[in-house]
């Protein structure tokens, strides 16, 4: 090496100790005094360094100390950029997290380092070591539960705009069961920065094979590993967890270059018996050989989230692959469904023997009105109808079915409202309410394209109706062009004027990244708004969080409480939910009666997952007597609603028969 060069290698490490030492000034950094640090023991080693574990002071608290062994400029510098990684994505729990640096001051076995990074200490080791220890007792509820873990921690770094590039069972830790995502390409950087090659073909078929080839693209650009790099790596770990071993896995030999010219022409891992046909289509989605038919690593998390709510019987999403229906995936499909007809839930809701739920009282305070009928009233009385319902979370056909019955019970022509309403286009009131007519085929044909721009019109009186109304025409296309940016801006719109069903609307489109950068802790802060202002939905799907641990730390006695909430508020789906938490025991204590009860109303009410509930527990004896026809009478119920497993399971009851 050059005299020059040594020399400006030299100020490049300064430059990247400097910025350490500042950080540590500065209290941005945490600077651990490295005698304070007891009983270390190595515990691994990899091609930048040695892992050891150690406690801290006299205490119980174990930490990992990450230490390298050749600390040049490029080690530094890499250093640093992991540093910043871990700065931006230290809240999420999926995520190993660096509590600081400390220095090596004295002579011992650690050897001849300056510089070691103080991370969180997994106790079940890299991800490959757990499932070769663990894999026979983990079902298929804990695969699942770790794949989520792991797309959804891979969604934070590149929510993040960071890119892992060095995905694979050996730097994925887990800790007391929990998926903990680690090394952000940091060894694979100082590597190929210092033309450190081994171990490489230990990582192969984790790799992109588009950087096997190295071809230029249309740009004459050499390919890069990128984000849809990720997804391939997290196809494979997919795959992984679902067999247990590390893919093309042969006891005594290693990976070689005959391995990358076979997965380069297409090799793939063989499917593992027993695995959800829906899983195996995402991880072969996943680790396609072109980078842009694979999906986002969103799309996987929503694809895994799907699959683990329809396994649990929570949610009616169906597991869906291709690119319009990743899109559409959603905690509610269909609000109607979730909470059935509102009047039959009154009438019936109050009979249920749970004690637990409260009887709903609905009170109707009958107004007569004159010959000649006070037309604005009237119009204002149901404006402020449509508003108490989505304000509470009762939208869409449900809250039409309110409006109707409104009219019913007042005996109020609804196609002489109509007509009124054609000739006294007065107020932003009258406006909407024509406009809900065109959307909803009352008294009229729909007509989306009139129903948007009435709703415009009456938007610009400051309607907040008007204005939901029309940030939801943005987002399904109905009457315009779908617009998710303008959707969302008319969302907030309303929200920031304290309509609570804006807030859950924000609340949802950050969650799920549309319109909207994806922010996990945004969507969190206005769902729990809207939940604190009584809005069901809300509240229901807030303890689908806590169950999986999405945006907040899991916690089934939270989900437990907020599943009674929405169930004791007219939540079909909070219903079903609860009981889901009796027959598993989630946050409660097993009761199967008080299950089969939830279950059971549900189905009454028209639920087809709580038929196929009901069907099931028949089938099996489950909080009731075994009853096989009773089963059939509900799958068959379940089954005619469209509902694939309730058909599924009709064909291998009649085949048994």
């Amino acid at each position: 090496m050059s005299d020059n060069k040594q020399m400006q290698n030299t100020e490049n490490t300064n430059e990247w100790i400097n910025w350490i030492e500042e950080a540590i000034d500065k209290e941005h950094l945490n600077h651990y005094e490295y005698n304070q640090f007891t009983n270390i023991q190595e515990i691994g080693s990899g091609g930048f360094g040695k892992v050891y574990r150690a406690n801290w002071k006299n205490t119980k608290k174990q930490l990992a100390l990450k230490t390298f062994f050749n600390l040049n400029h490029v080690t530094m510098k890499e250093i640093v950029c992991e540093l910043k990684i871990q700065r931006k994505v230290d809240f999420h729990d999926n995520i190993i997290r660096c509590h600081g640096i400390t220095k090596f001051e004295s002579d011992n076995q650690i050897g001849n380092n300056n510089y070691i990074m103080v991370m969180e200490y997994a106790d079940g080791g890299s991800l490959r070591n757990y499932l070769e220890k663990n894999f026979n007792r983990l079902t298929w509820d804990d695969k699942l539960d770790m794949a989520y873990q792991l797309a959804y921690a891979v969604s934070c770094l590149h929510n993040e705009g960071i890119i892992h590039r060095d995905l694979h069972s050996g730097n994925i830790l887990v800790h007391q069961n929990m998926i903990k995502l680690a090394d952000f390409g940091l060894s694979k950087r100082i590597g190929a920065s210092s033309n450190f090659q081994s171990k490489l073909f230990g990582m192969v078929p984790y790799i992109d094979p588009k950087s096997f080839s190295r071809r230029r693209n249309n740009n004459n650009q050499i390919f890069s590993l990128n984000e849809k790099s990720d997804v391939y790596s997290v196809g494979v770990l997919l795959w992984e967890i679902s067999s247990g071993q590390p893919p093309f896995y042969v006891e005594g030999e290693e990976y070689d270059v005959s391995l990358i010219l076979e997965i380069s022409q297409g090799l793939r891992e063989t499917v593992v018996s027993d695995t959800p046909e829906e899983y195996v289509k995402l991880y072969t989605k996943c680790w396609d050989g072109e980078p842009d038919n694979r999906p986002t690593i969103y799309q996987v998390v929503d694809l895994l989230k799907a699959i683990i709510t329809k396994t649990d019987i929570i949610t009616e999403n169906p597991p869906l692959l291709n690119e319009q229906e990743f899109s559409e995936i959603h905690l509610n499909t269909n609000n109607s469904e979730s909470q059935g007809k509102l009047s039959q839930l009154i009438q019936n809701f109050n009979k249920m023997d749970t004690k637990e739920i409260d009887n709903i009282v609905v009170s109707n305070k009958q107004e007569k009105f004159s010959t000649e009928k006070d037309f604005n009233i009237v119009v204002d009385k149901i404006n402020d109808l449509i508003y108490k319902s989505y304000d509470k979370g009762i939208e869409g056909e449900l809250a039409k079915e309110q409006v109707i019955e409104y009219f019913n019970n007042y005996n109020i022509n609804s196609q002489e409202i109509y007509n009124w309403l054609l000739n006294n286009q007065v107020n932003s009131n009258s406006i909407f309410l024509l406009g809900y007519f065109y959307y909803y085929r009352i008294e009229t044909s729909e007509n989306n394209e009139k129903a948007f721009n009435l709703f415009i019109n009456a938007s610009e009186n400051n309607h907040i109706l008007a204005q939901s109304f029309v940030g939801e025409c943005y987002q399904y296309g109905y009457g315009t062009i779908k617009n998710d940016k303008l959707a969302f801006e008319h969302f907030e719109k309303v929200a920031n004027k304290n309509f609570t069903y804006g807030k859950f609307k924000i609340g949802s489109y950050y969650m799920e990244g549309i319109g909207i950068k994806k922010d996990l802790k945004k969507g969190i802060y206005w769902y729990e708004i809207a939940a604190n202002n009584g809005n069901m939905i809300s509240i229901h799907d807030l303890g689908i969080f806590y169950l999986y641990g999405i945006g907040v730390e899991k916690d089934f006695n939270k989900a437990f409480e907020l599943f009674k909430q929405s169930a004791e508020g007219g939540n079909l789906i909070g219903m079903i939910s609860l009981g889901f938490c009796y027959e598993r025991g989630i946050g409660t204590k097993i009761d199967k009666q008080k299950a089969f009860e939830l279950y059971q109303k549900s189905a009454n009410l028209g639920s087809k997952i709580a038929q196929y509930n009901v069907g099931n527990m028949y089938g099996n004896g489950n909080g009731i007597t075994k009853d096989i026809d009773k089963a059939i009478y509900w799958y068959e119920k379940s089954a005619k609603q469209g509902y694939q497993d309730a058909q599924n399971k009709l064909k291998i009851l009649q085949k048994n028969r």
